[in-house]
């Protein structure tokens, strides 16, 4: 969904033109971004919260040529879904964890997931 669907469905609720549909979604971003900025956590009973995370100085290494790079401490956005919206994307009668042949729990590693 991108931001002009988001605004099509504000507006296609109630009595609204496609500009006080756009002020609604562009006055929510901004009031999100703003507060992210001054380090305030946002939090939405049902969604989820916003806030931010401390990331540490660190040396990385330049993908194309192999030069390590001094990557400075930053700040970056974190979002974490509330219980309800994870549970509304997960509905119940999905497995969690799969099952070895064995029945008992079997390690999925997910950077190298079982082949086919």
């Amino acid at each position: 969904m991108t931001k002009a669907d988001l605004v099509d469905k504000v507006t296609s609720l109630g009595d609204l033109t496609r500009r006080d549909g756009e002020v609604i979604v562009d006055t929510l971003f901004e009031s999100v971004i703003g507060a992210l900025k001054a380090g305030d956590k946002i939090e939405i009973r049902g969604f989820g919260s916003f806030r931010t995370r401390q990331r540490n100085a660190r040396t990385g290494r330049n993908p194309k040529t192999g030069e390590k790079v001094d990557v400075p401490a930053k700040r970056v956005p974190f979002f974490k879904p509330s219980k309800e919206l994870r549970d509304s994307v997960n509905p119940t009668g999905i497995k969690s964890s799969p099952k070895s042949e064995t029945g008992k729990d079997a390690h999925v590693d997910p950077h190298h997931p079982p082949a086919m």
